[in-house]
């Protein structure tokens, strides 16, 4: 699979194993590059030494970031510029993202500030990476005002997805991975929705996880060459993100997950259209039920509107005095709805 884009076409491969062949891959991607494998606490000891041992005809070093939402910050950037620095590298050197949704976005955002921008790769491990984070050349870390606040656009020179990292992966991990793919079914492939109501559930999802990952990164793709700079259509993308993306910042960054937020978001939102007559009755019916099969959340409490608002006029959706929300006409198709920032407060007070 490939991305196309104005500038710059990408390769996505999707295969079993695909780490036994990580060296042949960056081999047909660079040449005479030094490399430094940025990845977490958790992931590196699982796959860092075996691609490590596939690169000996680089000069490669490696960084491990504390795992969890924390290390996507300003700080932690800050301390990767220096970890560079001090390896001498140059604008002709290069990163591999190794990791889940957190190394990624981090590492990619480093990648395209130090010296201006340096080469790099995603090898996503988590099934919400290889789903939706990986790919796309959004990069970004957090603020205390609002999630993925400070970020770039800047497009990976490939991504590499071996679905057998997902065997180590905690079930809350995987589901976290599945509330995006659920959204991907909800706004644009209605077949894909199918899958996932006939799935049995997480495991039975693992069982047939090329093919759905396949899909939901078709959906991605689409959306991603229409619109790479988010925009118009990729804004659909962010469905049930807005509520999803305030939940963590007022809770807390890292005290629910990125899924667990969306799923809620996604459930929320749409109980808030249903209600104002902006999607059909029933629609939010078959979200919960679609969430709740996968084990994954329909509400947040205490849902305070405050903070909720607050945290949504910081919302990168915004555009002056209004907001761009992501509503569903049906499963499998999603519109955007402009609202203003003062009647947000209301569409909240409708979640409640």
């Amino acid at each position: 699979m490939e991305i196309v884009l104005a500038d710059k076409t990408y390769e996505i491969v999707v295969k079993r194993n695909a780490l036994d062949s990580v060296g042949e891959w960056i081999a047909s991607l660079w040449k005479n590059k030094k490399i430094a494998i940025i990845s977490d606490e958790n992931v590196f000891p699982l796959y860092g030494e075996k691609i490590q041992q596939q690169l000996t005809a680089y000069e490669v070093c490696h960084y491990n970031v504390p795992a969890g939402e924390s290390s996507k910050s300003l700080e932690m950037a800050t301390v990767l510029y220096e970890f560079l620095a001090d390896h001498q590298f140059t604008r002709s050197d290069a990163i591999i993202a190794l990791g889940g949704g957190v190394v990624g976005d981090l590492a990619g955002f480093v990648a395209s500030t130090y010296m201006r921008g340096i080469a790099f790769v995603q090898i996503p491990t988590s099934l919400l990476a290889q789903v939706d984070s990986s790919i796309g050349g959004k990069t970004a870390v957090n603020s205390s005002r609002a999630k993925n606040m400070i970020g770039t656009f800047a497009q990976p020179d490939g991504v590499l997805i071996d679905r057998e990292t997902l065997s180590t992966l905690p079930d809350a991990r995987v589901r976290e991975g599945v509330a995006e793919i659920i959204k991907c079914g909800a706004i644009s492939d209605a077949s894909l929705w199918e899958d996932l109501e006939k799935l049995t559930g997480i495991q039975d999802l693992l069982t047939h996880s090329e093919s759905i990952i396949t899909k939901a990164l078709n959906v991605k793709k689409a959306v991603v060459e229409e619109d790479e700079f988010d925009n118009g259509s990729r804004l659909l993308l962010n469905f049930g993100h807005t509520i999803g993306h305030a939940i963590e910042n007022t809770v807390g960054y890292g005290k629910i997950s990125h899924g667990e937020a969306v799923a809620i978001g996604m459930a929320q939102i749409s109980q808030v259209a249903e209600n104002k007559g902006l999607s059909p009755v029933g629609l939010t019916e078959k979200i919960k039920d679609m969430n709740q099969k996968y084990q994954l959340p329909i509400a947040y409490q205490p849902w305070e509107t405050e903070k909720f608002y607050t945290a949504i006029t910081h919302d990168k959706k915004a555009r002056g005095s209004h907001l761009n929300i992501v509503l569903l006409e049906e499963i499998g198709k999603a519109y955007i709805q402009n609202i203003k920032l003062s009647e947000i407060k209301d569409f909240l007070l409708e979640g409640k």
